[in-house]
């Protein structure tokens, strides 16, 4: 038994948040239903690589759902939405602050239906303030977060993936399963609000602004761990990772490279001067490496056992032997993109992985399906379906 099932969740959203969220549950076996609009569907059906109109970013965003297509812009399709809140344990969504009550589908109104309703609503940078209403994706809140600040030393950079997105939709998981477990104590669900904005900085704060959590004259600035720890050191043919962050692990490593004097240097004979000598360290360092190979490096680094590694490409990623032993990628058959892999989902319960859920829906393809399930009539659904309520 999957640690969700017997949970029913609807889904409204577009894009990655509300969706990744969503997935996540079902994998974890909780039935999720994705609502969407009657004409292209969620937009990110169409970004990337794609076969039979179909990307492979919704594929691996959206599967274990079923998918209905209802209008909510009337309110036949608004009336059939509350139809089904009773039997519903969680809605979550990602549309701007305002919209679901305009479609009155907002909040209040369908807890009113159910009081053991978990309603969560995902949002840019919030409900109020300046920024509340305004359009956010996921380069806009790492801007706003400060993780183009964290990346860029000179200048902002990017993660370049939807880092935001993602960690708001984990942020959506932890914070539904904890209403899941207070509905348990009391019996009453309850609203969630969460913001990209809050999430983001969440995330990145603990490392990332260490020189801006202390508030006190009298404390004492340091180096950042990501200066320590994240520079590609080149070799005679690539470069390499190492992670040596603290006195011993350094003095390992300089032996096993062969510059063990710069353990004399009055510049670097203490684990404080080197942090504070860091570019002249490292430039010591990479005059050493560039006589090696990459290989050469990683082998005599591990023989000293010093946190190390080569940067692998994608290809060789998905290869590497410990994914394999860690039974970490499947590969699935879709009824249209055709064969896929996946990645499953990372934890394991009771010492055993989660099989992968069916595959992503086809717009649509579940809708006389679930509407029959929650007991709608035949001869409604046969009627909105001929006056293109649904699909």
């Amino acid at each position: 038994m999957k640690p969700l099932e017997g949970i029913t969740i609807l889904e409204f959203s577009t894009m990655i948040t509300a969706s990744f969220a969503a997935m996540m549950m079902a994998e974890q076996g909780a039935k999720v239903i994705k609502v969407e609009p009657m004409n292209v569907g969620d937009p990110m059906r169409y970004i990337g690589a794609n076969k039979g109109g179909i990307s492979s970013l919704f594929a691996n965003c959206n599967r274990g759902k079923q998918s209905i297509r209802v209008d909510l812009k009337v309110p036949e399709g608004q009336e059939l939405i509350r139809d089904l809140i009773p039997q519903v344990d969680i809605v979550i969504h990602n549309f701007r602050p305002g919209v679901m009550d305009k479609l009155n589908l907002g909040s209040e109104a369908l807890r009113e239906l159910n009081p053991r309703l978990i309603y969560a609503a995902i949002s840019g940078f919030g409900k109020e303030g300046p920024l509340g209403r305004a359009p956010a994706y996921d380069p806009i809140i790492q801007a706003h977060a400060g993780l183009t600040a964290t990346q860029g030393k000179e200048e902002p950079a990017f993660f370049r993936t939807l880092i935001c997105d993602k960690i708001t939709a984990y942020t959506a998981c932890q914070a539904v399963t904890c209403a899941l477990y207070v509905r348990e104590k009391t019996g009453v669900g309850q609203h969630i609000d969460l913001s990209m904005l809050d999430s983001g900085l969440f995330f990145v704060f603990p490392d990332g602004f260490q020189n801006h959590t202390l508030l006190d004259a009298d404390h004492e600035r340091g180096p950042l761990l990501i200066d320590l720890l994240y520079e590609l050191t080149p070799t005679k043919d690539g470069a390499v990772t190492i992670s040596a962050g603290n006195a011993e692990m350094q003095m390992r490593s300089l032996i096993a490279v062969g510059m063990e004097h710069l353990l004399a240097d009055e510049r670097f004979n203490s684990f404080e001067k080197m942090v504070a000598n860091l570019e002249e360290f490292q430039s010591e360092l990479a005059a050493a490496y560039m006589q090696f190979t990459t290989d050469e490096i990683i082998a005599k680094l591990k023989e000293a056992d010093v946190p190390c590694a080569r940067c692998l490409t994608k290809d060789e990623v998905l290869a590497q032997e410990q994914l394999a032993a860690n039974d970490t990628v499947a590969e699935i058959n879709h009824p249209i993109m055709g064969k896929m892999r996946v990645v499953k989902s990372p934890a394991r319960f009771g010492g055993q992985r989660l099989t992968p859920s069916r595959p992503s829906p086809d717009h649509g393809e579940h809708t006389q399906e679930v509407l029959a399930e929650f007991a709608i009539a035949g001869a409604r659904i046969a009627a909105l379906t001929e006056q293109g309520v649904v699909a």
